[in-house]
């Protein structure tokens, strides 16, 4: 089964990874301040991988981006170690980018009925 790439996939994961980007970030002032995180593995993982999710965002066009992406939502789950409200906010991201999947492929009609 070939995965199709559209313009309204693309569209949705791509808001779902603009926005996980800025959430993503936001992990490295308060991994830092908060939680005592020491400065380098902060702006390792938080800046890092905001940065991932812009780079994955411009690359949706390509097939094996989305699952480049699924790998990003569990390094977001994963940035619960130093931010422990990213496992809440990790799922939920997770979740917003398999719906964005399913959603855009249901309307576009590429899912086999």
């Amino acid at each position: 089964m070939k995965f199709e790439v559209t313009p309204g996939l693309r569209r949705l994961c791509a808001t779902v990874l603009g926005m996980e980007a800025i959430v993503v970030g936001l992990v490295t002032p308060v991994a830092i301040m908060v939680n005592k995180v020491e400065p380098a593995v902060a702006v390792t993982a938080g800046v890092g991988l905001a940065v991932l999710c812009v780079v994955v965002t411009g690359l949706l066009k390509r097939p094996w981006a989305y699952v480049a992406g699924s790998v990003l939502q569990v390094l977001a789950i994963a940035t619960g170690f130093l931010v422990p409200a990213m496992f809440f906010l990790g799922v939920i991201f997770a979740a917003l980018w398999i719906t964005a999947i399913i959603v855009a492929r249901r309307v576009e009609g590429v899912t086999s009925r």
